[in-house]
């Protein structure tokens, strides 16, 4: 069977890899969905679609995983809630079974009749988004935060001086 796993991936980290092999435990295939991909260059909303598609199939190279999952970006439907799963089933490979901790995407798929599941947290106090954004643009220790793919990534794309302006302190 096929999962999907949802997220923004701002920036794909060690927690979310967690959750992915978990996943992967239960599925024979994952459909890695990024959402909000419309947006880039904002503090909640750094990289751009591209970078984080890269950084996910760097880290899936990696871990020889390619074989197992495929990338899908999804934009939002800025608040038209109702037809956000619409979009998501237009943007992305058939699934059958959504992973997703956030609370509206979980409303809406079980409301269009999908079977979803709740992702235990990995070190969730380590391995925050919020928290590593702040640290990559205050210059603090990030890259443990991150596989190595998604650091070189990073610090490729200079998203280190992008985060630093978008707060304000470059």
């Amino acid at each position: 069977m096929r999962g999907a796993y949802i997220g923004r991936f701002q920036p794909f980290h060690k927690g979310h890899l967690a959750a992915l092999k978990w996943i992967l435990e239960r599925e024979d295939e994952v459909v890695l969905i990024i959402g909000s991909a419309q947006y880039s260059h904002a503090i909640d909303n750094p990289f751009t679609l591209g970078e984080r598609i890269e950084m996910v199939w760097n880290v899936l190279k990696e871990e020889k995983l390619l074989n197992r999952v495929i990338i899908a970006g999804v934009p939002d439907t800025d608040g038209q809630h109702d037809l956000w799963v619409a979009l998501v089933k237009s943007f992305a490979p058939p699934f059958e079974r959504v992973y997703s901790n956030d609370p509206l995407t979980r409303l809406l798929f079980e409301e269009a009749g999908y079977e979803v599941f709740t992702i235990p947290f990995f070190e969730r106090e380590k391995y925050n988004a919020t928290r590593i954004r702040k640290l990559i643009a205050s210059g603090e220790k990030w890259e443990d935060f991150v596989p190595e793919p998604v650091a070189e990534v990073i610090k490729n794309l200079k998203g280190d001086a992008r985060l630093r302006r978008l707060y304000g302190w470059g």
